[in-house]
Parts: structure tokens; sequence; C-alpha cells
């Protein structure tokens, strides 16, 4: 699975730590969209969808979750809770986020602008596409 938790550098001094986020450097992309989630009630999940291309750096700088990911072969579960950790998801990686902290702020880097064409929101669909590609 192409899919990876990247140790962030931290810089700064102890009473107030800084990461930088460098395309080419530590964010193995150019980022073209920023975003973030934070106030998802409690008990809702997010994700529950794939990309056809798109690469994305998820970074909970804040409070906890945990991510399900899948690629059609192999499934995968990643606890983020470190703003110094980061989880790395190439296309085709079916991911759901669950168990979000109240508190939980999530910050996402992505390769690409939005584009709901590339959004695979069927997971019977993700899985068909997914053992195509491997036979391919």
């Amino acid at each position: 699975m192409n899919a990876r938790v990247v140790d962030l550098k931290v810089l700064g001094v102890p009473q107030a730590p800084l990461v930088a986020l460098e395309s080419g450097r530590n964010v193995p992309f150019e980022i073209e969209r920023v975003y973030y989630l934070f106030g998802t009630a409690a008990g809702k999940s997010r994700g529950f969808h794939a990309h056809k291309k798109l690469q994305q750096l998820i970074i909970c700088v804040r409070g906890s979750c945990r991510v399900l990911l899948q690629d059609g072969k192999e499934e995968m579960e990643v606890f983020l809770n470190k703003p110094n950790k980061a989880l790395y998801l190439s296309a085709m990686i079916w991911r759901e986020i669950h168990d979000l902290s109240q508190d939980c702020v999530l910050v996402v880097l992505a390769d690409q602008y939005y584009d709901e064409h590339d959004y695979i929101r069927d997971h019977e669909r993700f899985l068909e596409m997914a053992e195509r590609r491997a036979k391919d």
C-alpha cells in the first residue's frame, strides 16, 4: 500500500515548537491546495472515499483520530495524535476517519485543486477499480 506515516522535523525551541512544510522536501509533491477539518460532531466520521489521482498529506495538528486505509489488497490503521506526524496517501487509497476527538483539527495538503471527478465515493466501485488496476 502506498501510504505511510511521515515524521516531520520539529524546529524552534521547546517552549515554541514549529514544523515547516515544504514541497519537495518533507511534502513529497507540489502543494496545490490546503484545507482543514475541525468541529466534527461527536460520533461522526469523515472520508469514505478514494481519489483517482490526488495525493495527500494529512496532519492532525490538534486532538486525535483513527484512519482506516485500504488499497483493494491490504488494509492499514493509523492513529494520528501528534502534530509532527503526517499520513501520506497516494492515489487509489480508500480512507475513513473515525474517532475524531472534540478538539481534532486535521490539516490536509493536496497536490491538486478540488475536482469532484477525481473522487470515488462508492466503496464497491473503488474495489472494482483497484482490482482492474492491479491486473494492468
